[in-house]
Protein backbone atom coordinates (compact mmCIF):
# COMPACT_ATOMS: atom_id res chain seq x y z
CA UNK A 1 0.00 0.00 0.00
CA UNK A 2 1.27 3.43 -0.70
CA UNK A 3 1.24 6.65 0.97
CA UNK A 4 -1.66 7.74 -1.34
CA UNK A 5 -3.76 4.81 -1.01
CA UNK A 6 -2.97 4.50 2.84
CA UNK A 7 -4.25 8.43 2.72
CA UNK A 8 -7.29 8.20 1.06
CA UNK A 9 -7.96 5.02 3.18
CA UNK A 10 -8.22 7.21 6.01
CA UNK A 11 -9.90 9.60 4.93
CA UNK A 12 -12.82 6.84 3.70
CA UNK A 13 -12.94 6.15 7.41
CA UNK A 14 -13.55 9.96 8.27
CA UNK A 15 -16.47 10.09 5.61
CA UNK A 16 -18.06 7.06 6.81
CA UNK A 17 -18.18 8.17 10.16
CA UNK A 18 -19.37 11.92 9.23
CA UNK A 19 -22.32 13.07 10.54
CA UNK A 20 -21.88 16.54 9.85
CA UNK A 21 -25.04 17.15 7.36
CA UNK A 22 -28.77 16.06 7.32
CA UNK A 23 -27.94 13.60 4.50
CA UNK A 24 -25.77 11.07 6.96
CA UNK A 25 -29.39 10.55 8.57
CA UNK A 26 -30.90 8.94 5.70
CA UNK A 27 -27.77 7.24 3.93
CA UNK A 28 -27.74 3.95 3.67
CA UNK A 29 -24.00 4.09 2.38
CA UNK A 30 -21.20 6.66 2.17
CA UNK A 31 -20.12 6.92 -1.60
CA UNK A 32 -16.55 7.84 -1.22
CA UNK A 33 -15.23 6.94 -4.63
CA UNK A 34 -12.99 4.61 -6.37
CA UNK A 35 -10.21 3.40 -8.69
CA UNK A 36 -6.30 3.67 -8.67
CA UNK A 37 -4.35 6.51 -6.22
CA UNK A 38 -2.50 7.22 -8.90
CA UNK A 39 -4.91 7.89 -11.54
CA UNK A 40 -3.85 10.89 -14.20
CA UNK A 41 -7.81 11.22 -15.00
CA UNK A 42 -10.15 11.91 -12.43
CA UNK A 43 -14.24 12.00 -13.17
CA UNK A 44 -16.06 14.40 -10.55
CA UNK A 45 -19.69 13.69 -10.52
CA UNK A 46 -23.03 15.58 -8.39
CA UNK A 47 -23.65 12.91 -5.98
CA UNK A 48 -25.01 9.00 -5.33
CA UNK A 49 -28.15 7.93 -6.66
CA UNK A 50 -30.21 4.93 -5.49
CA UNK A 51 -27.87 2.15 -6.74
CA UNK A 52 -24.54 4.25 -5.02
CA UNK A 53 -26.07 4.66 -2.02
CA UNK A 54 -27.06 0.57 -1.79
CA UNK A 55 -23.61 -0.40 -2.92
CA UNK A 56 -21.42 2.62 -1.64
CA UNK A 57 -19.59 2.31 -5.02
CA UNK A 58 -20.17 5.70 -7.43
CA UNK A 59 -21.70 5.23 -10.67
CA UNK A 60 -23.16 1.74 -10.86
CA UNK A 61 -26.28 2.54 -12.30
CA UNK A 62 -27.08 3.43 -15.80
CA UNK A 63 -25.28 6.05 -15.80
CA UNK A 64 -22.40 4.40 -14.24
CA UNK A 65 -22.69 1.71 -17.16
CA UNK A 66 -22.41 4.70 -19.34
CA UNK A 67 -19.50 5.98 -17.74
CA UNK A 68 -17.63 2.81 -18.17
CA UNK A 69 -17.94 2.67 -21.83
CA UNK A 70 -16.78 5.76 -21.87
CA UNK A 71 -13.89 5.55 -19.94
CA UNK A 72 -12.89 1.83 -21.61
CA UNK A 73 -13.97 1.96 -25.29
CA UNK A 74 -13.27 5.71 -25.49
CA UNK A 75 -10.07 6.00 -23.56
CA UNK A 76 -8.51 2.89 -23.74
CA UNK A 77 -8.43 2.25 -20.18
CA UNK A 78 -9.76 0.06 -17.46
CA UNK A 79 -12.30 1.66 -15.13
CA UNK A 80 -9.55 0.81 -11.84
CA UNK A 81 -7.13 3.04 -13.57
CA UNK A 82 -8.87 6.49 -13.62
CA UNK A 83 -10.45 8.06 -10.26
CA UNK A 84 -14.22 9.14 -9.62
CA UNK A 85 -15.82 10.38 -7.11
CA UNK A 86 -19.09 13.31 -6.60
CA UNK A 87 -19.21 16.63 -4.95
CA UNK A 88 -21.32 14.90 -1.96
CA UNK A 89 -20.61 11.42 -0.51
CA UNK A 90 -24.51 10.80 0.55
CA UNK A 91 -27.70 10.71 -1.46
CA UNK A 92 -30.07 13.25 -1.65
CA UNK A 93 -33.17 12.83 -2.08
CA UNK A 94 -36.37 15.01 -2.40
CA UNK A 95 -38.11 15.68 0.95
CA UNK A 96 -35.24 13.29 2.22
CA UNK A 97 -37.80 10.29 1.43
CA UNK A 98 -35.19 8.23 -0.85
CA UNK A 99 -37.71 8.23 -3.58
CA UNK A 100 -36.77 10.42 -6.15
CA UNK A 101 -33.03 12.18 -6.63
CA UNK A 102 -32.18 15.69 -6.12
CA UNK A 103 -28.79 17.90 -6.66
CA UNK A 104 -27.04 18.48 -3.07
CA UNK A 105 -27.86 22.03 -2.40
CA UNK A 106 -25.50 24.66 -1.29
CA UNK A 107 -25.43 24.13 1.98
CA UNK A 108 -24.68 20.11 1.61
CA UNK A 109 -22.19 20.81 -1.27
CA UNK A 110 -20.29 23.72 1.13
CA UNK A 111 -20.20 20.80 4.12
CA UNK A 112 -19.16 18.13 1.93
CA UNK A 113 -16.34 19.01 -0.65
CA UNK A 114 -13.69 19.45 1.49
CA UNK A 115 -13.36 15.38 1.33
CA UNK A 116 -13.57 16.14 -2.32
CA UNK A 117 -10.33 18.41 -2.38
CA UNK A 118 -8.38 16.34 0.03
CA UNK A 119 -9.25 13.68 -2.49
CA UNK A 120 -7.95 15.78 -5.28
CA UNK A 121 -5.03 16.68 -3.27
CA UNK A 122 -4.11 13.09 -2.35
CA UNK A 123 -4.35 12.11 -6.19
CA UNK A 124 -2.97 15.22 -8.10
CA UNK A 125 -4.54 13.58 -10.95
CA UNK A 126 -3.21 15.73 -14.18
CA UNK A 127 -7.03 16.03 -15.68
CA UNK A 128 -10.38 16.74 -14.26
CA UNK A 129 -13.53 15.67 -15.72
CA UNK A 130 -16.46 17.34 -14.73
CA UNK A 131 -19.12 15.77 -15.40
CA UNK A 132 -22.20 18.09 -15.13
CA UNK A 133 -22.93 21.51 -14.16
CA UNK A 134 -22.99 21.11 -9.84
CA UNK A 135 -19.34 19.47 -10.62
CA UNK A 136 -18.28 21.86 -13.36
CA UNK A 137 -19.44 25.46 -11.65
CA UNK A 138 -17.88 23.91 -8.07
CA UNK A 139 -14.27 23.47 -9.52
CA UNK A 140 -14.24 26.18 -12.06
CA UNK A 141 -16.26 28.66 -9.89
CA UNK A 142 -19.05 29.49 -12.77
CA UNK A 143 -22.13 30.18 -13.25
CA UNK A 144 -22.20 29.28 -16.65
CA UNK A 145 -24.50 26.22 -17.56
CA UNK A 146 -22.78 23.12 -18.55
CA UNK A 147 -24.42 23.62 -22.25
CA UNK A 148 -22.23 26.50 -22.90
CA UNK A 149 -19.43 25.68 -20.69
CA UNK A 150 -18.89 22.35 -22.10
CA UNK A 151 -15.80 21.14 -24.24
CA UNK A 152 -13.98 23.77 -23.26
CA UNK A 153 -10.91 23.54 -20.70
CA UNK A 154 -10.54 24.94 -17.30
CA UNK A 155 -8.14 25.34 -14.04
CA UNK A 156 -8.59 23.59 -10.52
CA UNK A 157 -5.72 24.87 -8.66
CA UNK A 158 -3.13 24.05 -11.68
CA UNK A 159 -4.99 21.05 -12.91
CA UNK A 160 -6.81 21.23 -16.14
CA UNK A 161 -10.24 20.73 -16.18
CA UNK A 162 -12.77 19.39 -19.23
CA UNK A 163 -16.53 20.19 -18.63
CA UNK A 164 -18.79 17.46 -20.24
CA UNK A 165 -22.15 15.96 -19.55
CA UNK A 166 -23.41 13.92 -16.93
CA UNK A 167 -24.04 10.32 -18.24
CA UNK A 168 -27.37 10.87 -17.16
CA UNK A 169 -28.15 13.73 -18.91
CA UNK A 170 -27.04 12.07 -22.10
CA UNK A 171 -29.21 9.33 -21.13
CA UNK A 172 -32.48 10.77 -20.54
CA UNK A 173 -31.72 13.25 -23.93
CA UNK A 174 -31.28 9.89 -26.75
CA UNK A 175 -29.17 7.69 -24.81
CA UNK A 176 -27.19 5.71 -27.33
CA UNK A 177 -28.39 7.34 -30.37
CA UNK A 178 -28.10 10.88 -28.78
CA UNK A 179 -26.28 13.78 -30.55
CA UNK A 180 -24.44 14.79 -27.14
CA UNK A 181 -22.99 11.35 -27.35
CA UNK A 182 -20.59 12.86 -30.20
CA UNK A 183 -20.07 15.93 -28.07
CA UNK A 184 -18.59 13.51 -25.43
CA UNK A 185 -16.63 12.15 -27.40
CA UNK A 186 -15.19 15.22 -28.69
CA UNK A 187 -14.79 15.75 -25.04
CA UNK A 188 -13.33 12.82 -24.03
CA UNK A 189 -10.50 13.19 -27.80
CA UNK A 190 -9.26 16.91 -26.04
CA UNK A 191 -8.67 14.81 -22.63
CA UNK A 192 -6.44 11.90 -24.48
CA UNK A 193 -4.46 14.93 -26.42
CA UNK A 194 -3.96 16.64 -23.08
CA UNK A 195 -2.35 13.56 -22.10
CA UNK A 196 -0.53 12.61 -25.01
CA UNK A 197 -2.45 9.16 -25.35
CA UNK A 198 -3.65 7.53 -28.28
CA UNK A 199 -6.83 7.53 -29.46
CA UNK A 200 -7.62 3.64 -28.51
CA UNK A 201 -7.44 1.28 -32.05
CA UNK A 202 -10.44 1.48 -34.22
CA UNK A 203 -12.08 4.83 -32.63
CA UNK A 204 -13.61 6.98 -34.80
CA UNK A 205 -17.28 6.92 -33.38
CA UNK A 206 -19.17 8.08 -30.19
CA UNK A 207 -17.33 6.90 -27.34
CA UNK A 208 -20.39 5.34 -25.84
Amino acid sequence: MNDREKSLNELAGQVEQCRNCRLSETRTKTVFGEGSPDAEVMFIGEGPGKQEDLTGRPFVGRAGELLTRIIERGMGMSRSQVYIANLVKCRATVDMKMMRDRPPDPVEVEICTPYLLRQVEIIGPKVIVALGSPSTKFLLKTGTGITKIRGKWGDFNGIPVMPTYHPSYVLRNGGETSPLRREVWEDIKKVLEKLGRPLPSGRKGGAS
